[in-house]
């Protein structure tokens, strides 16, 4: 299970901005939590919402500056408009992230700029870039003064430098620079996290449950390494790989899964998030431990002796469900999942529905092949067992 780039990367943010918070004012530049993009196992043909990581990644560092006197300034609604109406959309939202807009962005004004032809992306980068939430961002990053306990300069610019870096093996190397030269850095959770997100792209699964562990020992509570950690724990790679501990890693990732849903609903409002979009926000990253969740339970029903635990495969199939069902671009792989998931549990046609819908969002990828190979397989199975209970 990939970490989906969804908006919970602005939430880690505002979670680890809050540390700053409570240290007291910090020294340097470092911006607040974020994450690294998180592209590279989803499946192609499933877009993902939002911003590219690396596009909010340089919003919210430019937004440091963004109201400095020197430079272009700041797009007005008019102006945006007129790019948006004559420029492509890459074109567009880097300038929006290099010189932010002058307004903050209401539901009247998204519909003039969506009017306009105005992307999701576009719109996104509105939001973020708007007066009202750069200046919450600098105040987050510059802490409320007067702290007990610093961040030193060189740490932040190292911080700094982990956050922006988009090669995985020059991360890594960023990551374990710092660790070495900070060992007791309040930002060394954060920092192997980052670590755990480039051995994901890099897709070692054994190197991500690795930095995912380091960071939540020093904190327990770091939602993007417990997302990062539950996602690779009930893999068959890794279970495969570790069968003594199968029984303690599944149960490890449960308890993390629980936690991490015990954490969302507590995380913080984004300045001038609506609402909707904040509970919006907190569904999508609860979908993101449900799906860890059913592959748990799914791993749990297939070691019962002789046919699977129906109990185990129920609960498989509700967390699959949830999972699929909260989010607004579900993971193909949950679908897949949900279908191995009711195919073991001779519900036939939701199986052939399941895979029908990984082979959908799946399509160019490995994930269509496999679904339509499933498809064939249950539909003969079905076609074998006519008193098979009806889905």
């Amino acid at each position: 299970m990939k970490i989906k780039q969804i908006s919970w990367v602005l939430a880690v943010f505002v979670f680890a901005s809050v540390l700053y918070a409570q240290r007291g004012g910090m020294t340097g530049s470092t911006s607040g939590q974020s994450t690294q993009q998180q592209q590279q196992q989803q499946p192609q043909g499933v877009q993902t919402p939002g911003l590219t990581q690396s596009q909010i990644e340089e919003l919210q560092n430019k937004a440091r500056h963004a109201q400095t006197p020197q430079g272009p300034h700041p797009l007005s609604e008019k102006e945006l408009t007129k790019e948006i109406k004559s420029s492509p959309a890459d074109k567009v939202i880097k300038e929006v992230m290099d010189v932010g807009v002058d307004f903050d962005m209401t539901p009247q004004i998204e519909k003039k700029l969506r009017k306009a032809k105005a992307t999701d992306q576009i719109i996104d980068a509105a939001k973020q870039a708007g007066p009202t939430v750069r200046a919450q961002m600098a105040k987050l990053n510059m802490g409320p003064g007067g702290g007990t306990q610093l961040i030193p300069k060189e740490e932040a610019q190292g911080f700094d430098a982990i956050k922006v870096e988009l090669d995985p093996d020059k991360e890594i190397a960023l990551v374990d620079d710092f660790a070495k030269k900070f060992p007791n850095s309040v930002l060394l959770s954060y920092v192997y996290s980052f670590g755990a997100n480039a051995y994901q792209q890099k897709q070692d699964i054994e190197k991500t449950v690795d930095y995912s562990a380091k960071c939540l020992k020093l904190k327990p509570d770091n939602l993007m390494g417990l997302l990062l950690s539950i996602g690779m724990l009930p893999q068959p790679q890794y279970l495969n790989a570790h069968p003594a501990d199968r029984d303690k890693i599944l149960k490890e990732a449960e308890s993390e899964s629980n936690r991490a849903l015990e954490i969302i609903p507590k995380l913080p409002k984004l300045p001038n998030e609506p609402d909707a979009d904040f509970q919006k926000r907190q569904t999508e990253l609860a979908s993101e431990a449900h799906g860890p969740l059913g592959m748990i339970h799914l791993d749990v029903a297939n070691e019962a002796l002789g046919s699977p635990d129906k109990a185990e495969l129920a609960k498989a199939e509700q967390e699959f469900k949830t999972a699929v069902t909260t989010s607004a671009h579900p993971d193909p792989r949950d679908y897949f999942r949900m279908g191995e998931a009711y195919a073991l549990d001779d519900k036939f046609d939701d199986a052939i529905q399941a895979f029908t819908k990984a082979g959908e969002l799946g399509q160019g990828t490995l994930i269509k092949t496999y679904a339509d190979q499933r498809i064939a397989e249950v539909k003969k199975k079905k076609a074998e067992s006519p008193a098979a209970p009806k889905s």
